[in-house]
């Protein structure tokens, strides 16, 4: 994680662009990490990168309208290699289909939010992930949808979603009703990993919960029965990932969004005890590009290639710098040497004995 906030000294075109050992991740004209926005705002930029070799570099690039980049701190948090899984389902106005290769793209986490509950501070996660609430992106105007609350014990299941995946605190709490949706604001020209947390912690009994998940109002996942999906235990947690494609959107200057569902299916129960649909969290990433960026269409090597021409004004100014205050040192110097020379005269050495006589006489003679 990135953490910068903007210094007003600099508040004017701070860029920067963010570069790890294969793909650009940041690039500041995008809005991100740019000293025009508010001096007290400060930004906090999340980032899960795959790394297979024993060491990270992380580069900050200033970009060519620019003369800093900077960052305030910067936490590296190991994770679960299976954190994310390497295949998800794609989800398009043509079905539904199978992506690969997830596992070891660079993803930013865009949104990650605690579905009817509060927000959740790092102290309360063990990837010291921060899950915010969700009523600004909730959009369902229903009477029947109301927040579910859980006091008992998360029973987290072997080969199930862990607390790596989500904490208690995102589990415990939900949204039930009949059809819900949320819209989350997002930028074209990319591929989104949506991650939906479930845990039923609402039904009565189990074999009860059947609903329909939709993605930008395309059927995801029909009659989603959770309680097979967690081996028929209650308040067990599962989590489904889905991948939405938006980079045929990418000329639209507006953005887009993404809009996540759920609903109820043919098999939902219709007695007064049934629950229609619900929904625990969802985290929403990502995924870089075909140029392997996070932020722009230019590589990593386009951005490297540029910093020979930074690195060699970054010397001219350095020694520009040196040469001031060597003159100024310089100047210094010779003016204190004048001033003793006025100040200070040597005696002349061959000066008669008799002189000094009648100099000495002089000197002692009243007035």
């Amino acid at each position: 994680m990135l953490f910068g906030k903007s210094i007003s000294s600099y508040a004017t075109g701070l860029i920067l662009e963010l570069v790890d050992q294969r793909r650009k991740i940041i690039d500041g004209r995008h809005g991100n990490f740019n000293g025009n926005d508010d001096d007290s705002s400060s930004k906090v930029r999340e980032f899960l990168i795959w790394v297979d070799v024993g060491e990270l570099v992380v580069r900050f690039v200033p970009s060519k309208d620019s003369k800093l980049a900077f960052v305030n701190a910067i936490e590296v948090i190991s994770a679960p290699k299976d954190l994310i899984a390497d295949v998800a389902t794609s989800v398009s106005r043509d079905g539904t289909g199978k992506l690969n290769g997830l596992g070891k793209q660079a993803m930013e986490v865009v949104y990650r939010i605690n579905v009817g509950g509060r927000k959740v501070t790092p102290f309360n996660d063990t990837l010291w992930r921060t899950w915010l609430p969700d009523d600004d992106l909730f959009k369902t105007v229903d009477a029947s949808s109301h927040k579910a609350y859980f006091t008992g014990r998360i029973k987290y299941r072997p080969g199930g979603a862990s607390r790596e995946v989500g904490p208690d605190n995102v589990y415990n709490t939900a949204r039930v009703g009949n059809v819900m949706s949320w819209d989350f604001p997002v930028s074209t020209g990319y591929k989104y990993l949506i991650r939906m947390h479930f845990c039923d912690i609402a039904s009565k009994s189990l074999g009860m919960l059947y609903f329909n998940v939709y993605i930008n109002r395309n059927l995801a996942f029909q009659d989603f029965d959770i309680s097979d999906s967690t081996g028929y235990v209650l308040a067990s947690p599962y989590y489904m990932d889905f991948v939405v494609d938006l980079t045929a959107d990418s000329n639209n200057p507006l953005g887009s969004s993404i809009t996540v569902s759920v609903g109820p299916s043919n098999k939902t129960s219709v007695d007064e005890h049934g629950v229609d649909a619900m929904l625990n969290g969802v985290e929403i990433m990502k995924m870089n590009n075909s140029m392997g960026s996070l932020d722009g269409f230019v590589t990593t090597d386009m951005i490297l290639t540029s910093c020979p021409n930074r690195r060699n004004l970054s010397i001219f100014i350095a020694m520009m710098a040196f040469m001031c205050i060597f003159m100024s040192f310089y100047v210094v110097v010779q003016r204190k040497k004048v001033r003793d020379d006025i100040s200070w005269t040597k005696l002349p050495m061959d000066v008669r004995q008799d002189n000094l006589k009648s100099g000495n006489q002089f000197a002692a003679r009243k007035p």
